[in-house]
Parts: C-alpha cells; structure tokens; sequence
C-alpha cells in the first residue's frame, strides 16, 4: 500500500492509501477520486514530506465506554459534532447534484406527480420534492417507492 497526500483542484488537501501508483493513477483519471470538503474530483498528488517514526510515548487509557444513553457509530460523529462530517457531506452533494441532473423537480405536488405516474396519467420519469412523512407512508402504502435523501447545500454554494 502506498500513501498520498492529495489536493483538488479548489486545494483543499487530504490523504489516501492506493494499492500502487498505478491504482492512483487510473483512479484519478476515471474521476473515481472525490474530495471530501467539496466533491471535486480533479484530483492530484501533492508534495509530501518524509514520514519519520515519532518518538514512543506511553498509551493513553482507554476511553470509557460510551454509556446507554450516549448514541455512537457514525450517526453519533453527526450528532455529537453538530455537523457531517467532511465526506459524508461530499457525498451527500454528489447524490444531489445527481438526483438535479437527472430527475425533475416537482415542489410541494410530489405526492400527487408520483401518483399520476403510477396512473400511467403521467410521464413515467424520476422526480424529486417535498413530501409529508404522511404522505410519504401513504405512497410507501400503495406500492410508490419512494425515499427520503438529506438535502445539503450544492457543494458550489
């Protein structure tokens, strides 16, 4: 395994651990490669500096057992932080800007334009808007598939 430090193209910088640099390479040109602060995926290598073994210092005590009321797991670094984390949150803009490009917005008439599709009274096509948790279940109840995605800001806002 080989280690990089990497930088988009906006320069913000993060590491990644690559088979070889091979593995890096035909990543990055593929597009495969995101950064985690805005989604970018012109990647690149930047200037590393060498690794040298830090001195030993004696083990820190393990932490305490997250008690029955403290949540944990990823969910939790959401929670507790009061914010998600830098590559949940590019991910999050990717789904986004997906679901923008490829699906159409239908605002506050979500529930009924998804009906009218079942119907076949519709355009069968992939749509996205608000909906209730009522109407959602009720759409869920009629066999409409339906999902709920968190919303985040555009990575380019």
């Amino acid at each position: 395994m080989i280690h990089y430090q990497l930088r988009c193209s906006q320069g913000h910088g993060f590491d990644g651990w690559f088979k070889d640099s091979a593995s890096f390479d035909a990543q990055a040109a593929g597009g495969l490669l995101t950064c985690p602060a805005c989604a970018d995926t012109r990647i690149e290598r930047a200037l590393m500096a060498p690794s040298l073994p830090a001195r030993r210092e004696p083990s820190p005590a393990p932490a305490p057992a997250p008690s029955s009321e403290t949540p944990s797991g990823p969910s939790a670094m959401a929670v507790e932080g009061g914010a998600l984390p830098d590559h949940v949150r590019a991910v999050l803009q990717r789904l986004r800007a997906e679901v923008e490009r490829h699906c159409d917005y239908v605002g506050q008439d979500f529930a009924e334009e998804a009906r009218r599709i079942r119907r076949g009274d519709s355009e069968r096509r992939g749509i996205y808007g608000e909906a209730s948790a009522e109407d959602a279940q009720s759409l869920a109840e009629e066999g409409i598939e339906v999902a709920r995605i968190p919303w985040v800001p555009r990575a380019d806002g």
